[in-house]
């Protein structure tokens, strides 16, 4: 959510960014409507200040034994009450209209991101690992996984297209990877492991920029709750409203959970195999930091995503999205794409952003400044560290064997009890 004291002080500003979003200029039309509501909240406060004035009148005057001003008072107080609930509603309209037209305006990007119109126009930041050399030609995991426990067409038949039911070898492997990764995060990042609810109300997804705008990518349920399309949500929400302490500062919270999303943005994409499901599971990292160390933080977050792919020695590369390919909420992202051999290609697994004060203005979360009165908005920050699903997809490819089985990368033996091969049924 944006500022309008920061747009009425800055509107050229303001504009500026919009325009590296690709947006029109809409501080002016801001300014004015944020006129309008002042002009109407006053209009208020003083209709109520001269209700309150002259009721006090109405005795004075009856003590003088005036009984004709009294009864002018009295009427002048009865017009007022009549005009009250029409001035009440109008600065509400306002206000209300003023709030919906902030809440659909994307964060405005960082001075360092770079411009762009798409993802042709990302920056790459490096790259890490060798491709493997394969002595046959690599499969998509499309074509190798289904022997191996990874059945499209039962997740279909019992929910429609983009479920996929894994079976032995392939559930276990999808397993260790999240539990590797939690350990990762929390023994070696200094992440606090959270069981959050995966089903949250309006405004935990309001809070954290999914609603209202992305409505349609989630799934909302009769009674009214949202199955969380990732625990961002969840994580992010669990302090808002808040006023906390300068010293509970940085919050680094991670968190495996299923996630789910419509999709609905993305007909068309990757409808064979596992890399887009209705329903995935991620390992998330959320921090809550001061606005000074949010930079830094993003640095280190993006690091612990990094170190997953390194300790399965999965080859990946780091881009610098552009202006016009970063989510609604970043105000700077960077992404991580691993190689995939059976492609030929290099596909998103992770997503670090920072969002600066976006997400806190929304949900009213401050942090209290050690040693002054003064609060301020905390920074929140939100990666993957990293996507399951898609990480599975990178083992099954980098890590095939011309049989037609998946070598089990060493880091995760441990998690499967040794397993050093899976091979097909």
């Amino acid at each position: 959510m944006h500022d309008i004291r920061f747009i009425r002080d800055n509107p050229e500003a303001f504009d500026a960014g919009l325009s590296r979003r690709g947006l029109a200029s809409l501080a002016a039309h801001l300014i004015a409507l944020d006129e309008e509501r002042r002009a109407a909240t006053t209009s208020v406060q003083v209709a109520q200040s001269r209700r309150n004035e002259a009721s006090k009148l109405i005795g004075a005057a009856m003590a003088k034994g005036d009984k004709d001003g009294a009864e002018a008072i009295k009427a002048e107080v009865a017009a007022l009450k009549d005009q009250m609930p029409a001035l009440e509603a109008r600065a509400d309209e306002l206000a209300t209209k003023l709030k919906e037209a902030l809440e659909i305006i994307p964060n405005l990007p960082g001075a360092d991101v770079p411009d762009g119109g798409g993802e042709e126009d990302n920056v790459e930041v490096s790259r890490w690992g060798d491709a493997r050399v394969f002595d046959f030609t690599p499969k998509e995991h499309a074509d190798i996984a289904p022997a191996l426990g990874m059945d499209f067409e039962t997740g279909t038949r019992l929910s429609g297209a983009r479920f996929t039911f894994l079976r032995g070898g392939m559930a276990r492997l999808h397993r260790a990877l999240g539990q590797f990764m939690l350990d990762v995060q929390t023994g070696e990042h200094g992440y606090a492991e959270c069981n959050p609810p995966v089903l949250v109300g309006d405004d935990a997804m309001y809070g954290t920029d999914k609603l209202p705008k992305f409505a349609e990518d989630s799934f909302n349920t009769t009674n009214g709750r949202w199955l969380i399309p990732t625990s961002e949500v969840s994580l992010t929400a669990s302090v808002m409203g808040e006023l906390l302490d300068e010293a509970a500062l940085p919050m680094r919270l991670t968190a495996l959970t299923l996630c789910f999303r419509s999709e609905a943005g993305a007909a068309g994409r990757d409808t064979r195999g596992f890399i887009r499901q209705h329903q995935f599971e991620k390992c998330e990292l959320v921090s809550i930091v001061r606005p000074e160390d949010s930079e830094a933080e993003h640095q280190r977050m993006v690091r612990a995503a990094e170190t997953i792919l390194e300790r399965l020695n999965l080859p990946y590369r780091k881009l610098l999205l552009c202006t016009g390919d970063m989510g609604f909420g970043a105000r700077k992202t960077y992404d991580l794409e691993v190689w995939l051999p059976g492609q030929g290609a290099f596909r998103e697994i992770s997503s670090c952003s920072n969002t600066g004060d976006f997400q806190a203005r929304r949900m009213s979360t401050r942090y209290r400044v050690a040693g002054e009165r003064r609060t301020e908005f905390v920074h929140t920050l939100n990666g993957s560290g990293l996507a399951v699903g898609r990480t599975l997809v990178a083992v099954i490819e980098n890590y095939q064997n011309a049989d037609g089985s998946v070598t089990v990368p060493e880091a995760l033996r441990p998690y499967m009890g040794g397993v050093q091969v899976i091979s097909p049924n």
